[in-house]
């Protein structure tokens, strides 16, 4: 058994479009290919501290941190955390810890924040996988509560999501809500989501994906093998990663088979095969 490369904290003051943050994460240095995780909402960095379990991904640094507003991670102005926002602070971050090339691992909102990020410099990207980031308007099952459960009160429309959401018929429901509100200050919420609803339904977001020209897979749970745009997605080149027992949260209901799916495109997109 290979010995684990333990990954470390670190703590980064910046300042994105004139709103201070402190941005907390996890890093480890090494000589390959950086991989860069970006979680989603109601989720942290610790989403991904398991990649230190996966001996094939032993050579590569590591960058995984809460996004502002998010986990650790601060903001002074948390009506600012847009999309936008979100990929500014990508920006900044990548750029701190000197970052050019890398492997971008992004589930849901951080899929999509990877997503616009890539497609600002696509030649960055080794590879990208996707876990339902948002391609489509239907992905806003989620982000779309802002509009279809609007509540004038930031806590109470995220106690309330955190409600619908846990009782629900799907994987990991229960086991995410449970802490969400530990996990995204309330006062995030609206901003978000009213970005992710606002580029997926009008950002072209799935041409441009496919329009990516990096190794990109699309990973999703079994109970969303229904999402219309997967025929598209295999027609465009991308490699589709159905994840068995599991629905939005892989990393929560299969993280086994999250990690041998990531790993492989890892790899493959190394050693160009």
């Amino acid at each position: 058994m290979s010995a684990v490369r333990k990954l470390e904290r670190f703590t980064l003051p910046r300042t994105v479009g004139g709103t201070r943050v402190e941005v907390y994460g996890l890093h480890r240095g090494g000589t390959g290919t950086p991989l860069v995780f970006l979680h989603g909402f109601g989720s942290t960095k610790e989403d991904y501290a398991d990649v230190v379990q996966q001996a094939q991904l032993a050579d590569h640094p590591v960058l995984a941190y809460d996004a502002p507003g998010c986990g650790a991670s601060t903001c002074s102005d948390l009506g600012a955390v847009s999309i936008p926002f979100l990929v500014s602070a990508a920006e900044q971050v990548l750029k701190a810890w000197r970052i050019d090339r890398f492997h971008v691992v992004g589930h849901s909102m951080g899929g999509l924040t990877a997503l616009v990020l890539a497609d600002g410099d696509p030649g960055r990207v080794a590879s990208f996988t996707n876990i339902e980031g948002n391609v489509a308007p239907e992905d806003c099952f989620l982000s779309r509560q802002i509009v279809t459960h609007a509540h004038d009160d930031p806590d109470e429309f995220l106690a309330r999501f955190a409600e619908r959401v846990g009782g629900s018929r799907f994987h990991g429901g229960a086991l995410y809500t449970s802490s969400l509100p530990h996990k995204v200050r309330a006062g995030a919420v609206r901003a978000i989501f009213e970005s992710m609803v606002d580029l997926s339904d009008h950002g072209k977001l799935l041409d441009r994906f496919l329009g990516l020209r990096a190794p990109k897979m699309f990973m999703y749970g079994e109970q969303n093998s229904s999402l219309s745009y997967l025929p598209a997605l295999a027609e465009g080149g991308v490699e589709l990663a159905e994840i068995s027992q599991c629905a939005h949260f892989p990393m929560y209901s299969n993280p086994p088979q999250m990690w041998a799916r990531i790993t492989d495109l890892v790899t493959r997109a190394d050693t160009g095969s």
